[in-house]
This record gives structure tokens, sequence and C-alpha cells, in this order.
């Protein structure tokens, strides 16, 4: 970015100008004196300045003023193989520095010799060491007046902590190790303070999976159990609570951050573990979320709340891959809707939704189009991004009016950057404090205009990142030269008219970050699982329990969070797709063998299980025979019934059948939604059509035989025993009547007449007409096979 740092050294007015270079020479010309006082150390400071490591682990007062004591400590250690002897740490004062790029300059060869340094303060206070051995680490503490480091007019001075010391190859002294830093030096008010906002992150990884339990409660289900290693006591989002409470700042918040601690604060939520079992989180654990959960509450009790979209999308990603695959955008809007109801639940605050951020604040005309698509007006970009092309030799305000209504809010890089990288080690974060303020201040400097700068750090810092930043701006809200504003008051202020309003072309967006984008393939699985969940829901009769639950986890697969673990990314959308697949299969049609029909119509039950604990409906069950003309169900091709089933139910639903010709029929059964769309996967199955089984015809024909049999022996028996009887009586017997007692042709006695097809008979007589050669039956018991009952 063309800034004022690497064009100036303007000042706001000829008479402070007049009086900075006056305070420079007076203060310059004892330090000048005190280098020609020693000739010979220039050549030995820039060959021997990296025997000894210098690690400056603290500066108090970090932005000193008139008065004030400066304690600077740390340790020294020989990193050579001979024993330095006659060693000494003391502090130099080098001469204001004039421009932001030499304060980067002094950061960035912080442990390198300059080619010229002021004089040692010298005298009491310096630290001497008899001799440090090879390896050895040494603490020093001095502590100085202000007056006593010939401080000149306000600015940025470089500070440097060195040793000097002999070695046993060159028997004098020499610059053996030196750490350079910066103090700012503004002792009294500045005749104008630049009005800083600073936004405070709260923002993590995705920790939440889609699956919950099955009971009212819908217990949650986590991936792993980091959230509670963050929360707890020293954990990065204690710390970063903790440290923000007493700050003046504005809570950038990630919704899904609270919703996922309010899950493990108010219910059971479980972990997954390998083989798709869980484990129930710790009691322990529930209580930290609840009291982080409070204490977050109480931190942000009348500060500005910004609430990003649920699951911080990655809008670069989105602009540039996600756009071309429909349904994308619908995700951001659904988002955002639901960022201002998660966090006023959980919080009991209202937040700001109308500000977007894309990753580092890199813009170009599709983020800007996407960003604001879902109804913020106002971005969060860097200057990095959209960089200044007018030459100003300042840095103007963060405000910028980029058309139809959107506004640029541009946070200044090389304070938003100022904490990146390991702090952890204590020398590393005290420079990084000294640096942050040193470039506020120098700002600061650069004109009489009051602007309005942001500060957009990491979105995730670690803890001693947090512990760095909050030590800067507790330094910066006690200095005299800033004063702090919400981010909604600095995206309102009057803009610089001379500012740049350009947005970078897509080709100026960084190859780096594109690299880490979410891939186009990674939208179009989001859209396939969206497709699912919306084909899944309509059977469902309380779909909240699905719909919430899978929706945050698809604002989830979007998250910004995925960046530079695409591996990681990859298996949670699977995991989301396939558990949606799991549940969506509980509902389904049960494998059916094949089916025999005999006769010419039956009726064929399909039976539909549901294995959910809600019940579904909204369902039609389609029955469809692929021959027609042979079998039709319910007199045609195909037939329908809707279908209702309870929670762990099952139900058999029946299909009325018409076969017009024996034979094998391939019949497939298959779910559909009220509005025709397929629900989940067919079944096929057989239904063989006979008119009439072999088995039946065998035994229908066996039946008719001994019929047969049997009354041509009863006819036989009977014609013997009249011709018997005949005989034995003789003929004078042979006119009785009919009706005379004991006649074998009594009505009251005789058989049913048999039929044809009984008898075998083809005369043509009828059920009523008499049968004068029937036998009269006899009243005993008849033998095997010969009594038929009908």
């Amino acid at each position: 970015m063309a800034e004022a740092a690497d064009f100036q050294g303007t000042s706001a007015s000829p008479a402070r100008r007049r009086l900075r270079r006056a305070g420079a020479l007076l203060a310059g010309a004892p330090l000048l004196a005190g280098v020609l006082q020693l000739p010979a150390a220039g050549p030995a400071q820039a060959a021997d300045s990296d025997t000894v490591s210098v690690s400056l682990d603290s500066l108090s007062p970090s932005a000193p003023t008139d008065g004030d004591t400066l304690t600077v400590s740390g340790t020294v250690t020989n990193t050579g193989k001979e024993t330095v002897t006659g060693a000494h740490v003391g502090l130099r004062v080098g001469s204001p520095l004039t421009t932001r790029s030499a304060i980067d300059s002094v950061a960035q060869h912080s442990d390198e010799a300059p080619g010229g340094s002021g004089a040692e303060v010298g005298g009491k206070y310096e630290e001497d060491f008899d001799k440090l051995a090879p390896g050895v680490a040494e603490h020093f503490s001095i502590a100085v007046p202000v007056d006593k480091l010939d401080l000149g007019s306000d600015g940025v001075y470089e500070l440097d902590v060195a040793l000097s010391g002999q070695t046993p190859a060159r028997r004098w002294d020499q610059l053996l190790g030196i750490r350079r830093t910066l103090l700012p030096w503004q002792p009294s008010d500045a005749d104008t303070k630049t009005k800083t906002t600073f936004l405070w992150p709260l923002l993590s990884a995705v920790h939440m999976s889609a699956k919950t339990g099955a009971g009212d409660l819908q217990t949650p289900e986590f991936m792993d159990d980091d959230l509670a290693t963050e929360l707890a006591p020293g954990g990065r989002l204690a710390q970063m609570v903790e440290l923000g409470k007493d700050l003046d700042i504005t809570w950038v918040i990630d919704p899904d951050l609270l919703a996922s601690v309010d899950a493990m604060a108010v219910g059971n939520y479980r972990i997954q573990g390998a083989g798709g079992t869980s484990t129930p989180g710790s009691r322990e654990h529930q209580a930290i979320a609840k009291q982080w959960l409070a204490s977050l509450q109480k931190a942000v009790a009348g500060k500005e709340v910004v609430a990003l979209p649920f699951a911080d999308p990655d809008l670069a990603s989105l602009a540039h891959n996600g756009t071309r695959v429909t349904g994308s955008l619908s995700h951001l809007k659904d988002a955002t809707d639901v960022a201002a109801t998660t966090v006023k639940t959980v919080l009991h605050v209202t937040p700001s939704t109308d500000f977007a951020w894309p990753v580092n604040g890199a813009v170009d005309p599709s983020i800007m189009k996407v960003a604001t698509s879902a109804g913020a007006d106002r971005v969060i970009a860097r200057s990095d991004s959209l960089q200044e092309t007018a030459g100003l030799s300042y840095t103007p305000s963060a405000a910028r009016p980029v058309g139809g209504g959107t506004t640029a809010v541009v946070a200044d890089k090389r304070l938003s950057t100022a904490f990146e990288g390991d702090l952890t080690k204590a020398g590393a974060a005290t420079l990084a404090v000294q640096r942050f303020l040193a470039q506020s201040l120098q700002l600061n400097t650069q004109t009489d205009k009051q602007r309005s700068i942001v500060v957009a750090p990491q979105r995730m810092p670690t803890a001693s990142q947090a512990q760095a930043m909050a030590a800067a701006l507790t330094a910066l809200q006690g200095g005299t030269w800033s004063q702090s504003q919400d981010l909604t008051a600095t995206s309102k202020d009057k803009p610089d008219p001379n500012a740049t309003t350009r947005i970078p072309s897509s080709s100026a967006y960084p190859a780096s970050l594109r690299r880490q984008e979410l891939p186009r393939t990674a939208f179009e699985q989001i859209a396939r699982t969206q497709n699912k969940l919306d084909g899944f829901r309509v059977v469902l009769t309380d779909q909240s329990r699905v719909v919430t639950p899978f929706g945050r986890a698809i604002n989830r697969e979007m998250s910004a969070s995925w960046r530079g673990r695409s591996g990681e990314a990859d298996s949670y959308r699977g995991d989301v797709e396939a558990w949606l697949d799991d549940l969506a299969d509980q509902v389904k049609l049960i494998d059916k063998s094949e089916t025999k029909l005999s006769g010419r119509s039956a009726t064929i039950p399909v039976t539909v299980q549901n294995n959910l604990v809600q019940p579904v409906g909204h369902l039609v069950l389609r029955l469809e025979s692929t021959m027609p003309t042979r079998l039709k169900i319910g007199g045609k091709a195909y037939s329908e019934q809707p279908v209702e089933i309870s929670g762990g139910h099952s139900q058999s639903v029946k299909f009325t059948t018409s076969a017009n010709a024996n034979g094998r029929v391939a019949v497939i059964a298959q779910l559909y939604t009220e509005d025709g769309v397929r629900y989940g996967d067919p079944v096929s199955f057989d239904v063989k059509v006979t008119e009439v089984t072999p088995t039946v015809m065998l035994v229908i024909g066996g039946g008719v035989l001994l019929l047969v049999l049997a009354g041509f022996r009863m006819y036989t028996q009977r014609k013997r025993a009249a011709a018997r009887q005949a005989e034995d009586d003789g003929p004078g017997t042979a006119g009785e009547g009919p009706d005379e007692p004991g006649n074998p042709g009594a009505p009251g006695d005789r058989l049913p007449e048999e039929s044809d097809s009984a008898t075998g008979a083809g005369d043509p007589e009828q059920p009523s007409d008499p049968a004068p050669d029937t036998a009269p039956e006899s009243a005993d018991p008849s033998g095997t096979g010969e009594r038929v009952d009908r």
C-alpha cells in the first residue's frame, strides 16, 4: 500500500517540523560524539554481533511519558564456543524513525546491528557480567529514568539493548549481541488523536457434527472434545474473554461458536469415537462451558457485538467457486438470518449483522457482490487489498464508499498483522507490542486530520497472541495519541475524498489465498446434500428435528475455518451426507420374495418400515406391473396408495391384482413423495400366475376318480342285491307299491342322486327323476372309500 509511512517525513505543520528537526539535532549531537569516541567499534560490531543472543523479555512501560522509569528485562545467552569476559548490557537510543517502513525494518531485523547507533546511556544504567560461558543464559534487568534517555521530539525511537565484551580471540570491548526494539514517545496529549477500532474476534473451528440423539433433547454429537480445551481456564477462548472484558473493543463473534458451547452447557453432549461409537462428554466440561458463557455474557454487556453469518462462511470460496452451483448463495442468506437469533438467545444482546469479513480482508468485485448479497452493506477489507493509488502522504480513514450503497471498511494492514507468528516466547511478544504501538503513533503524526483506523487481527489468535494484543491495546488506550471507537461509528465517519474506492480486479486476489479455497466440487456436494434434505423433510411430521441440525451442518461445511485443512473438510462433508442417507434409509420398503397367485385374482401385500422415532407421512406407495397385459394392479398397469406410519413401526399395504394369463411377471414397488418425487430405493419381485396349480388339479382329479369308483361300486352292489331279492321273493311280489313299508324306493331313505360327472353316465335323467334301480341304503357303517361327505 502506498501509505504515508513509505513517503513521508512530513508532520502536522511547519512549526512542528522545525521543532522536531531541532530536537533531533540536539538529541543526535551527544550520540554522535559517543560514536566518534569509539572509532574501532564499528567494524567489530558487524563481525561479532551474533556471538551472544539477546532477548528482550519485557519493556515497561511500553509507551513511557515524562517522569516514568523505563525497565528493560531479558536474557543474554552465549551462543559461541568461547567464554565471554568483561561483558555488560547497556541501552542505546537511536534517532527518531520518520516513516512506517523504517519501523518495519527495525522490527524485521531486530537482531542485526545497525550501521551506526547511538551511544550507551552508560553509568549505572547497565548490567555487568564477569564472564558468560558457552550455552549459559543470564538474566538482566535495567531500570533507567526516561529523562536519562535524552529523548527529543515526539515520535518513535529505535531502542537497542546491546551486550559488549571480550573474547580470547579479541581482547577488547566489542559488540557481541544486540536486540533492537521500538520506543514510542508521546509524553503529552496529541493535538489530534486517532480514533481506533480494534476488532476482537471470537471464532473457533467446526466442532459439531450433524448427528443428534433420538430422544426429545436430541443430544448433540461433537467430532472431538477440543472445544472444551479452548474454553478451560488458560485456554485460547478463555483467554480471549478474560482479556477482552476490560478493553474498549468491538466483539466479532461467530454464532456457531455460541451454539456449540451452549449445546455443551445445557445438554448431555456426546463425542464421536471409532467405528461409529460415541461417548458422553464429561460433567466437568459441561460446567466449563456454562462458566465460559456466563463470563462472556458479562464481558459483552454494553459493548458493540458484530455477528458474522453462522459458521463464518468463506465468502471468497463462495464467490470464486460456489456461485456457479445452484443454491449456494441461499446458504449464505440462511446463515445470516440465523446469526442474530443465535447471539441474542445465548448472550442476550442484539448484535449487528451489517458487516461481512472476507478472509484477510482480501476483496475483488465478485467477493464484494457475494458479501453483500445476504444483506450486509459494509465489508471489512484490508489496506493491502484496497491499496492507495493517489500517492497520499498519510493513511486515510477506514470508511470508503464503493458504490451501490456499500461501504468498504478498510483495516490497516500493518496494525492488523502485528500479532501474527509465534509469540509464545516473551521476546517475540514484547517486540510485537512495541511494533504495534510504534506504528500507531507514527500513523497519528502523519497529519493534523483526525482519522478513523480499524485493526482487524487474525481470525483465531492463539492464547499468546491474544495476550500480546491485550497488552498493546491496554497501552494504547492509556496512551496520549489514540481514542477508542466502535466499528459501526467508524463505518459512518466521513470518508476521505482522496482515498481510493476502486475494488481490485479478480486477478489481483492473492494466489496463496486462492489455493486454500473450497473447490467447486465441495459446493456440488453441498448442493447434493441439500437436495437430499429437501426430499427427506417432506415426509417428516416434525421437520425441525432434522432440518435444523442438518441446515447448520451445511453452513459449517462452508466455514472459512477449513482453509488449509482440505482433507478434514472433505471428511466432514462426507460424514454429513452419509448420516443424512442413513436417516432417510430408515423409511424403506422391505424386500419381498417371489409371490404365487392361484387363480385369476388375488391380494399382494407390500411392507413399509419406519425406524425413525417420529411418524412419517406424505408418502405414496406405487406398485407397478412390468407386463400389464398379463397382470394388472388395481385394474391397470399400476396402483398407488397413501402411506402414514408411526415411529418405530411397519405397515403392510395391500394391492388387488388380476391375471389374464399364466406365467411370471416382474412387479416394482416404489415410494414417492406426494409431489411425485421418488423416495428411497425400489423393491422388485416376481409374481407367478397360475389359474389352477398342478397340485390342486391332482387333488381334484384324485377326488373325482374316487367318487366315480365309489359310485360304480355302490351301483353294482345294489343291482346284485336287487337280483338276489327278486330270486328269493318270487314273481308274486313284483306288484308291491312304492309306498309300502320297507320299500327300498321310499323317498325318505333315498340317497341324493349322483351327477353325471360322478357316475360317468351320459343319460338325460334329472336329479328329481326316480331311480328304480337304486338299492336301499345300508344302515351299517360303510367301508373305507365308500362314503363321500358333501
